[in-house]
């Protein structure tokens, strides 16, 4: 009999027995546990725990699962998630006019390093059309400015109906979604900002960043929220500069650390390492 995989994710207000219960819980339904991560956040006073797990019954009936498992745990007020690894959750990746991040993304997609079923392209612009059809992933031209947005973000409402999208990935898309849009979709869209936040947000960070004469720039992957640029953060990456490059050339630094940063935090919250922390995360490795 195949051993399925799952991972189990949970939240919840502190308190003493947490693990103790949740184990004996699984225990009782013949449920292994793999691997685990766990953080106590002594400031906000909650728990977070990741558990790898398999069942020597084999697949784990989600509905008996979780009568079972609300019986045994149900007094500790969780927020749970069960879902099988790897879950590849059907995905949107948007992007404006530089592919260096779409590239990365669908290469490793394209060889499992990163598990996601990439259901289209979104561009404001037309000119990344050949990267997507070259992985053979349809190409969604949505106009899109501050004048449309209502209009565009219906578009691209349409899509996420039609195509259950569970995730979005923000790789250089230069254009920014309505407090709306924002609030629904929290947890589920990954931005990549060119600076290491909260540094230089908004525009031309690298003109800033040189203008300021850094010695150390980055770029950082975050969730979106209502305030530009100001999202939990999943992973940031810096490299060390001088004073004798032009932001043209830190520029070109900065999109090799934009694409590593914005791979490592999808791989992240597709292996269910990441968790919203009131305006943080955290995340295990």
């Amino acid at each position: 009999m195949k051993n399925m995989k799952y991972i189990l994710r949970i939240k919840c207000p502190d308190a003493y027995g947490i693990v103790a219960k949740v184990s004996t819980s699984l225990n009782d339904m013949d449920i292994f546990i793999m691997d685990s991560s766990f953080f106590s956040d002594p400031v906000t006073k909650s728990y977070f725990m990741r558990l790898k797990i398999f069942s020597s019954k084999g697949e784990i009936e989600s509905s008996n699962f979780s009568n079972a498992f609300n019986q045994a745990c149900g007094d500790l007020k969780m927020e749970w998630t069960l879902e099988n690894e790897p879950s590849s959750p059907n995905t949107l990746i948007f992007v404006s006019k530089y592919g260096h991040c779409l590239q990365d993304l669908l290469y490793k997609n394209s060889i499992d390093s990163l598990k996601m079923n990439v259901c289209g392209v979104v561009s404001n612009h037309e000119n990344l059309k050949t990267i997507a059809e070259n992985y053979e992933i349809p190409f969604f031209y949505i106009k899109n400015n501050s004048e449309i947005r209502e209009k565009a973000e219906d578009e691209i409402e349409e899509l996420i109906r039609n195509n259950k999208i569970e995730l979005m990935i923000l790789a250089r898309y230069m254009q920014i979604f309505s407090p709306d849009f924002c609030s629904k979709y929290s947890g589920k869209v990954i931005n990549i900002h060119h600076s290491f936040l909260p540094s230089f947000k908004g525009a031309k960070p690298y003109q800033q960043a040189y203008e300021k004469g850094v010695k150390i720039m980055g770029a950082t992957a975050h969730y979106i929220t209502e305030e530009l640029d100001a999202g939990p953060i999943i992973e940031q990456t810096v490299e060390r500069v001088d004073h004798s490059q032009s932001p043209e050339e830190l520029e070109l630094i900065g999109q090799d650390i934009e694409s590593i940063t914005l791979t490592r935090a999808v791989k992240k919250h597709l292996e269910g390492k990441v968790f919203i922390n009131d305006k943080k995360t955290v995340v295990f490795d």
